[in-house]
């Protein structure tokens, strides 16, 4: 009795090359990420070693409605996407504007806030070690939340003058993905869920 052999090819599959828009994205984010950790250390390492006020503890408050515009914005965004994808163009143009209006919002809040602590509280960015910290990361934090603005506006306006199409879905996923990332408002928030840590002066907690 003989015995066939059978051999079963397999073909593989074809390697695609990924977006590069997409692939863009994701390495701004890794590298966006690698600053603000930079930023969120240094803070956090010069946290109450200020030899002079006003403290944290003195003048920070918790931004409760702007913080939840900004983490708003990143499901409108997506959102928006999702209505992209259908082709319901109208839907995608009124949560891509709620976006638009949440971010605005956000920086609004920042602004005042800023023009509070320096006129109010006296705390600018030469006033101590606290100060310069401080500023330096809501300062990165706010010029991102800026340029994703100035691009969303830009996209809107695309959007009323119909060159917005559903086939760019895509580098508007990509897009809410940096803008989830921004969104997280991690730099915004640490300042202010430490305001509360111990002050410590000469190493002396």
């Amino acid at each position: 009795m003989s015995s066939a052999v059978y051999t079963r090819t397999t073909a593989e599959p074809e390697w695609v090359l990924p977006s590069r828009g997409r692939v863009g994205m994701f390495s701004l984010i890794g590298a966006e990420s690698a600053i603000f950790t930079i930023f969120v250390v240094a803070y956090i390492f010069y946290i109450g070693k200020s030899v002079a006020g006003p403290t944290p503890r003195d003048v920070l408050e918790l931004p409760i409605f702007s913080t939840i515009c900004l983490l708003s914005s990143s499901l409108t965004i997506h959102l928006a996407v999702g209505a992209l994808r259908r082709a319901s163009m109208s839907a995608f143009g009124l949560w891509w504007f709620v976006t638009m209006a949440l971010g605005t919002i956000f920086l609004v809040s920042t602004g005042r806030e800023w023009h509070h602590l320096i006129y109010d509280k006296g705390l600018t960015v030469s006033t101590n070690l606290f100060g310069t910290t401080y500023y330096s990361l809501v300062g990165l934090h706010a010029f991102h939340v800026t340029v994703g603005l100035l691009l969303i506006a830009l996209a809107m306006i695309f959007t009323l003058f119909g060159k917005v199409e559903p086939e760019h879905s895509e580098r508007a996923e990509v897009f809410f993905a940096v803008l989830a990332f921004r969104g997280c408002g991690l730099g915004d928030c640490v300042h202010r869920g430490l305001r509360n840590r111990p002050l410590r002066k000469n190493g002396v907690t």
